[in-house]
């Protein structure tokens, strides 16, 4: 039997946040077992049948599902574009097929052009990102603005220091919800908390029965009571590119824009570029602490022996 648990959880939560007022219903009153629609007034809305929506939500059937169907969904439950993309690739595991066993068999060695690319933007931060946001490369200046409290060297010899993931390599999304001094980088940490989850929902539709993905989202799950939450409200992010404040431990107050970067020949990587307002307070802290990270005083603790 097909069966999407996702699928289901995705559409209970955008079933929850709309109240019968939201789309034109009359709510007579009386008290709602669940928030938000019901299932039979979604089915009612979208002209499916609720025999049929009740199987969508417990995840069965959903590779069957016509486009006009899905379209209903996502006019009904008000999704925007990148909910509709998560929407059609939950529902279509088919789409998804090619992406299976590849996580497993590919180590996810990175490719010394790659490398090469990264550590020729000198003093502009720049980190690679596998699948499931384990980190495969920074450089210098990119070490030392996100993460100058660990080696240098960890995206290549991995560690213990409670930053990495099931890989060995340091983790952005467990080092953002289980590392002090990863959270303590970000003054808006709810939003970037955010960001993150909605980025490993987006990653976990697209690579669903990978073990690793999932211990890694089972542990943070166990391991952080906010990620638990953002967890269960089911956001999603596309994070291609944002402006945020940072308070760095060595040069203070930063504002940065990120820009994620798709590696066409690599599914799943990303190159993520942080780049200043030119002439601004924030780009001449980038500029010093560049300036350190070369001089090698931004540097993390020493490897253990």
């Amino acid at each position: 039997m097909d069966r999407t648990p996702e699928l289901g959880e995705f559409l209970q939560s955008r079933r929850a946040r709309l109240s019968p007022h939201d789309v034109g219903l009359t709510d007579y009153g009386g008290r709602r077992r669940v928030p938000g629609l019901r299932r039979e007034e979604l089915a009612r809305l979208t002209g499916i049948s609720l025999g049929y929506y009740t199987r969508l939500e417990q995840g069965i059937g959903g590779a069957g599902a016509s486009d006009a169907v899905l379209d209903a969904l996502v006019r009904v439950l008000r999704l925007d574009g990148t909910e509709r993309g998560h929407l059609y690739g939950l529902a279509r595991p088919e789409r998804r097929a090619a992406t299976r066993g590849v996580a497993a068999a590919d180590a996810e060695q990175l490719r010394p052009s790659v490398r090469n690319m990264i550590d020729s933007l000198g003093d502009v931060p720049a980190v690679v990102l596998g699948r499931f946001v384990d980190v495969l490369a920074w450089n210098r200046a990119g070490h030392a603005l996100l993460a100058g409290h660990l080696p240098f060297d960890a995206p290549e010899r991995g560690g213990d220091d409670g930053c990495a993931g099931p890989s060995g390599r340091p983790n952005i999304a467990r080092m953002m919800f289980l590392d002090p001094q990863t959270r303590s980088l970000y003054p808006d940490r709810p939003a970037k908390s955010r960001d993150t989850v909605g980025d490993l929902r987006l990653i976990a539709g697209r690579w669903p029965d990978d073990p690793s993905l999932a211990g890694l989202i089972a542990e943070l799950h166990r391991e952080s009571a906010e990620f638990a939450a953002l967890w269960a409200e089911h956001p999603v992010r596309t994070c291609a590119t944002h402006t945020r404040a940072y308070h760095h431990p060595v040069v203070g107050p930063l504002t940065l824009t990120d820009e994620l970067l798709t590696l066409s020949d690599d599914p799943g990587r990303r190159v993520v570029i942080y780049h200043a307002e030119p002439g601004s307070p924030s780009a001449a802290a980038l500029r010093l602490l560049a300036a350190g990270a070369r001089g090698g005083t931004v540097n993390g603790p020493s490897p253990r022996t």
